[in-house]
């Protein structure tokens, strides 16, 4: 978890020595970017992430780029839906964050960053997504790290692409706000799609046209955008019993997708 890493770094700032973090897979590094902005030092060295305490940090004015995890579900949008194109701007694209253009590039998508540049340490562009026919593909465990809050949408994007996608090496999705492996089966499942649940992910069976149909979010607001979305491709659209939940991470999210024409 990039979140209990952050914490401990952040508590190795105010610690007597140094602080040492060894993770099994590099996380994202917003924070020690971070505190590089702030005038700290952060020590990377492969795995391990090491901080010393006792620094002196310095107030600076911040840009926070836009969250490419929020991003991912436009960028799916656009993708799907044949002769479409989305713009979503001041996006980061962190490399320990990116997974998700680099699948959906993996997959045949259309993609283009544009106006790349770095603020406060952090790469951000814009980025452009067209309609395009969509393959699918072997997702390993070497992309949980950079990819984890993506697989709801992407198991969107697999059931729109041609032939099968296999995603392995995400367990940790069952402990989520949900356990988004059995929820996004389900509802892909209410939308006709094959799917096979493993313990570790799931295989999806892509290509054919999606049905509409009621889904259940089981109050997550990642699987509730994944299955709106799923909606703008399907026949006749999907009626989520819980969309409420969207609020928790992205309140404007229906009202910005009822203000985009894709076609």
């Amino acid at each position: 978890s990039a979140q209990v890493k952050s914490a401990i770094l952040l508590a190795g700032l105010q610690a007597d020595g140094v602080t040492v973090v060894e993770e099994p897979q590099a996380s994202r590094d917003h924070t020690e970017l971070m505190i590089k902005g702030f005038g700290g030092t952060v020590q990377v060295n492969g795995r391990t992430v090491s901080v010393a305490g006792g620094q002196t940090l310095f107030g600076r004015n911040v840009h926070i780029p836009g969250d490419i995890s929020s991003a991912a579900f436009f960028l799916v949008a656009g993708a799907i839906i044949t002769g479409s194109e989305v713009i979503v701007r001041n996006v980061g694209v962190n490399p320990t964050r990116d997974g998700v253009i680099e699948i959906l590039r993996r997959m045949g998508a259309d993609i283009a960053l544009m106006n790349t540049r770095v603020e406060t340490g952090e790469p951000v562009a814009d980025v452009r997504i067209r309609g395009a026919r969509l393959m699918g593909l072997q997702i390993g465990p070497e992309m949980a790290a950079r990819t984890i809050d993506e697989y709801p949408i992407l198991a969107v994007a697999a059931a729109a692409a041609e032939g099968r996608t296999a995603v392995s090496g995400v367990k940790e999705l069952r402990y989520k706000e949900s356990d988004r492996i059995a929820a996004m089966a389900e509802g892909l499942r209410a939308l006709g799609v094959a799917v096979e649940e493993r313990e570790d992910g799931m295989t999806i069976e892509g290509g054919k046209p999606l049905r509409g149909g009621s889904v259940k979010s089981y109050g997550d607001h990642r699987v509730a955008m994944a299955l709106a979305i799923a909606g703008l491709a399907s026949e006749g659209g999907v009626a989520i019993d819980d969309a409420s939940c969207v609020a928790i991470s992205f309140p404007s999210f229906f009202e910005l997708l009822d203000k985009i024409r894709l076609h």
